[in-house]
């Protein structure tokens, strides 16, 4: 980056030096030029003088280098010129500086020479006799002026380069100096430093994306802990099941069971058939949801009709441990995937069931807000401790293990709740207290927005 500055500095010093000198030399020539008409009318202004006193004998006697002079007649005639033979000249009656010196005294013009083949200031004096005194020198050039200062010119350039291409060297390492002192770790650290306010909302950008970068990091970390815990999960639960139904199924085929107690043998074995199932269409739902790969569509559901459907279906789990489920509220339309929301209600209700005390209650709400859904699901069963109210939605996380493999839970239903949530927009939380039971409130938007699954 230094090159590119010193570059940029060393091409602008250059070409400021550049049209610093065109503007001097133009300067200087129309200085000099001003300088060199006033000099010719002064010269001839007193060559005149002498010239109207002595006539021929003071042209006679008139030495001055780089002038031509020439002295013409009333009637254009030349009397005399010090560049040319005077009889082969023409009338100079015509030329513009001779009229305006007849009607006026004194006359000036610039014009080209075909005597002398260049370009010629005139200064024209008439004389009292009605005669006209005229000298004339060469106009000066701008080639002709940067010749007389080529010296010095070239001297100043080669100066000029050399100067430059120090200071764009210094000054493009000083501007990169603090940049590069930069640290990208931590740009916050540069705020507050004298130099280069100016970039500091690049620098501040460039935190803000670290800081999305460093999260990115950290969520693709975790969702990597995430499915290893999952896999490793899945892995443990299935085989639990699987060895039991195994170790009742070769106690059964060896004979050594006796015929009285084959019956409930195969009641575990049934059992833990259902327990694996049951489980392995959690995961399923889970993957599904994780993945996006469901094939369901979003509709105008009625919340109150869905949670009547799923406490109609848990009736006879509740009644097999003597638990009144009831459900109350009003009448709630919102824009929503009806499979999703069913799987919401029955899970939570579900779980109100299995974690409840036998005569216990259950109690689910639907209620309409301006903008939202809320649905309650309220247990007075035995609660979950504070320290695990936040990872309860985890997968394979449970509260009381061993209730759990008792009541047949898998761990993975407050897991699909949270996912069927988060696809709706919305928010769930939970108020709990040990002994005293647990309410779950899911909040959907009546018109969240769709996302495409």
């Amino acid at each position: 980056m230094s090159s590119k500055i010193f570059k940029a500095i060393w091409i602008v010093a250059i070409s400021v030096f550049l049209a610093s000198l065109l503007l001097i030399m133009g300067t200087l020539y129309n200085y000099f030029s001003s300088l060199q008409r006033n000099l010719l009318r002064n010269q001839t202004e007193l060559a005149a003088q002498g010239v109207a006193m002595s006539g021929m004998d003071y042209l006679d006697k008139l030495n001055i280098e780089n002038y031509r002079i020439t002295w013409v007649s009333t009637d254009g005639t030349v009397l005399f010129d010090n560049e040319a033979d005077t009889a082969s000249m023409q009338n100079h009656l015509e030329r513009p500086e001779i009229q305006q010196a007849l009607k006026e005294g004194f006359g000036e013009s610039t014009r080209h020479s075909y005597t002398l083949a260049d370009q010629q200031y005139y200064a024209a004096k008439r004389l009292p006799d009605g005669s006209v005194f005229r000298m004339s020198i060469a106009q000066l050039s701008v080639w002709s002026l940067l010749l007389g200062f080529a010296q010095p010119i070239c001297f100043v350039i080669l100066a000029a380069l050399i100067l430059s291409f120090i200071l764009a060297s210094r000054i493009a390492k000083k501007i990169v100096k603090p940049i590069n002192e930069i640290d990208l770790e931590h740009p916050n650290q540069y705020y507050g430093q004298e130099a280069y306010k100016e970039i500091e909302p690049l620098l501040h950008h460039i935190s803000v994306q670290q800081a999305q970068l460093r999260q990115d990091q950290e969520e693709i970390e975790k969702a990597a802990r995430i499915r290893q815990e999952f896999s490793a999960n899945v892995s443990h639960e299935l085989k639990t099941p699987l060895h039991a139904i195994s170790g009742y199924a070769e106690l059964i085929e060896t004979g050594l069971v006796k015929e009285e107690d084959i019956k409930p043998f195969a009641e575990k074995i049934h059992a833990e058939s259902l327990r694996m199932t049951k489980l392995i269409e959690d995961i399923i739902d889970l993957t599904k949801l994780d993945s996006g790969d469901v094939d369901m569509k979003w509709e105008d559901c009625d919340l109150y009709r869905i949670a009547e459907n799923a406490v109609d279906s848990l009736e006879a789990a509740a009644s097999e441990m003597d638990i009144t489920i009831d459900i109350g509220g009003e009448s709630a339309t919102v824009k929503a995937i009806p499979q999703l929301l069913y799987s919401i209600v029955y899970n939570l209700c579900d779980n109100a069931i299995k974690y409840n005390h036998t005569g216990g209650n259950v109690i689910v709400t639907v209620a309409q807000k301006e903008h939202s859904t809320v649905l309650s699901v309220k247990d007075t069963g035995i609660g979950i401790p504070e320290a695990d109210q936040k990872r309860i939605f985890e997968r394979f996380y449970r509260v009381d293990k061993s209730r759990s493999k008792e009541v047949g839970g898998t761990g993975l239903g407050l897991s699909i709740v949270k996912h069927a949530v988060m696809i709706h927009n919305g928010g769930i939380e939970v108020k709990s207290a040990v002994g005293e039971g647990s309410e779950f409130i899911v909040t959907i938007p009546n018109h969240p927005k769709e996302i495409k699954l």
